[in-house]
């Protein structure tokens, strides 16, 4: 089998209480001896992000909100986006893409996250009705998009550890703008998000660095890590 490399940014202020941050070098280095994907992993704190994040050939934002910079998660989003950088967000990743899309893309300037604003005037990121932290759920996904290409199957239980999420109601907003919602919880809130026609780009909220025993990559995380190791 050929070996691929690359160089993948973790976007975190790492910490050895979010769960994530300790599983995510481990699953990597899985792909590395199971797939042969030889990807170089650096850790970038959300106050510390810059334009060097360009010369990354993935960009994972992971979980771990509040972050210390709300703006540095956004323009980690925003690099990827822009420069064709494949991208992974999960959980609080999840979130902030939500929120560059909308601020970026969609014209939703003042779009803002509960989490960080409550008062806020136009919350897009808002508290779940029912807290997900610790909880697996069904996920339906939608055939004929990227998401049902990777999973293979049409549904999924996933693994969470967040409580703030997407106001379903500002979906149609980010689909007018070109955003594809490729899962659905079972009563319709969006649990993955995509942009057709970039090299890799998705978003869920779900934690799939936290699916099983940590010994088998999550299928996203293949994919990602893929993309990023193939990406030249």
């Amino acid at each position: 089998m050929n070996a691929y490399s690359g160089r993948i940014a973790l976007v975190a202020d790492r910490s050895p209480h979010v769960r994530s941050h300790g599983r995510v070098p481990g699953l990597l280095d899985r792909l590395k001896e199971r797939d042969q994907l030889d990807l170089d992993v650096y850790w970038v704190p959300t106050d510390e992000v810059d334009g060097t994040l360009k010369g990354f050939d993935g960009i994972w934002l992971l979980p771990g909100s509040p972050y210390q910079s709300e703006d540095g998660a956004i323009e980690a989003v925003r690099i990827a986006r822009e420069n064709q950088i494949p991208f992974l967000g999960t959980c609080a990743g999840f979130q902030h893409a939500m929120l560059e899309y909308a601020r970026n893309v969609a014209g939703a300037v003042d779009a803002q996250n509960a989490e960080n604003n409550p008062t806020a005037d136009d919350l897009l990121i808002v508290p779940l009705a029912c807290s997900l932290v610790g909880h697996e759920g069904p996920v339906e996904i939608k055939p004929g998009t990227r998401a049902a290409e990777i999973l293979g199957v049409e549904r999924s239980m996933e693994r969470y550890h967040c409580s703030y999420g997407l106001d379903s109601s500002r979906m149609g907003l980010l689909e007018e703008h070109g955003l594809v919602f490729s899962a659905h919880d079972d009563i319709g809130d969006p649990r993955i998000a995509e942009l057709p026609g970039h090299p890799f780009y998705l978003a869920t909220l779900f934690q799939p660095e936290l699916s099983g025993d940590g010994t088998r990559p999550h299928p996203v995380i293949q994919a990602f890590a893929t993309a990023a190791a193939t990406q030249n």
